[in-house]
């Protein structure tokens, strides 16, 4: 709700295509600045606490958009400079959730819980949007900002109940700077990782800002109003939903690298069909397909990182995967956005949604070399979690 009625409120205070974009830049440029500083203290710390640290500052910040709003005095660079600090917290808060993932559930049952985590996560996508468009329609975006600010108290109180028997948490012998070249040396140097996180980090840049130009879509293309931007993030949410729930049917991760090929190519069919689509409700069907083939990748991206990767480097490698993932979103945010004031939010998308096929091809063309060490990797950290025969290390060897 916040993330459409922030950009909505951008939107509306301006009409710029250009400010929009660089709203979203300055949402998640401190990702990629700080992520490698959230890694290291996801590998140092007691992850929970890390957790309960970030939705904390995140419900004061969301409470203090919404104060400023509600007040009738918001203006631009208050919602920027809000929408970086909330940045500042995703980089340590990213990393540091993403590694307690498997501190709960353990290694045998990853895949399912990163699939039930992206269940509700657009579950979420497919209300909130609906709701905001409503909200934002009939009493503004200040309630919206204020239901968020709300929504972490139980977040909270939920993460304080929780008694984890986790890994025991010590100080690193190493330097900080040398705990965080290891991590980026483990990701240089491991093919598998190193061309899902290229893949990944392409999206992000070339086709991702479709979502930040969705308000231009529904307003200028499509005539939908802040209904209609309700309408159309609920549509991609529900397709994300269903790529969620459709991960979660599977039991092993044998054959997910295919998965991470097709489905980004799907996703840059589906977008460039959409990019040119007049009729809101055929947009509103296409975004469908867009949704599912971008929550599939996404998904089944993490999936493989987090099977590969050894638990003691584990925080840092997510944070470098958030560095792909939301990090070099702002890139292609302040980006699309200047090149949709120029040639046009359709042009634009397109120009992205290429790109990202083009990244399917190559990536689908080193599958058959990286297999054979993204097995290994599998395996030994299967055998390190100590899961039961049977269990992942007897399927991958199996397949």
């Amino acid at each position: 709700m916040q993330s459409i009625a922030q950009a909505w409120l951008v939107y509306r205070m301006t009409g710029s295509s250009l400010l929009l974009g660089a709203a979203g830049f300055a949402s998640q440029i401190p990702v990629f600045v700080f992520a490698p500083a959230g890694g290291i203290v996801a590998d140092r710390h007691n992850r929970q606490k890390v957790v309960i640290g970030t939705q904390t500052a995140s419900m004061i910040l969301a409470g203090i958009l919404a104060a400023l709003t509600l007040a009738g005095i918001v203006t631009v660079w208050e919602i920027f400079v809000l929408a970086a600090l909330l940045g500042v917290v995703n980089a340590f808060d990213i990393p540091g959730r993403q590694a307690f993932l498997v501190d709960m559930v353990g290694k045998e049952d990853l895949m399912n819980a990163i699939a039930l985590n992206s269940s509700m996560f657009n579950g979420a996508r497919i209300i909130g949007p609906a709701v905001a468009g409503v909200l934002v329609a009939k009493i503004g975006e200040g309630w919206c900002f204020f239901a968020n600010a709300v929504s972490y108290i139980a977040v909270i109180v939920g993460l304080m109940l929780m008694r984890i028997e986790g890994r025991g948490y010590r100080a690193a012998a190493a330097s900080p700077w040398d705990h965080l070249a290891e991590g980026f040396r483990f990701v240089r140097q491991t093919a598998p990782i190193r061309a899902i996180l290229v893949l990944l980090g392409l999206v992000s840049l070339v086709a991702m800002p479709y979502t930040v130009l969705m308000p231009v879509f529904a307003d200028r293309v499509l005539r939908g109003g802040a209904r209609g931007l309700g309408i159309l993030m609920g549509a991609t949410g529900v397709g994300a939903l269903l790529g969620a729930l459709t991960l979660a049917t599977r039991t092993r991760v044998f054959g997910l690298g295919r998965w991470v090929a097709f489905s980004c190519g799907g996703f840059g069919i589906g977008l460039m069909l959409f990019a040119w689509s007049r009729s809101f409700w055929l947009s509103t069907a296409l975004l469908l397909p867009v949704g599912f083939c971008m929550m599939l990748q996404m998904s089944s991206s993490n999936t493989l990182i987090q099977a590969m990767v050894p638990d003691r480097l584990r925080g840092r490698v997510m944070a470098v995967y958030s560095m792909m993932f939301m990090g070099m979103a702002p890139f292609g945010a302040l980006f699309g956005g200047a090149l949709a004031d120029r040639i046009g939010a359709p042009v634009t998308v397109t120009l992205g949604a290429v790109a990202c096929i083009g990244g399917a091809a190559l990536f689908g063309l080193q599958l058959p070399k990286i297999r054979v060490e993204a097995r290994r990797l599998i395996v030994a950290q299967a055998v390190a979690g100590g899961e039961p025969a049977g269990g992942m290390t007897a399927r991958v060897v199996e397949d």
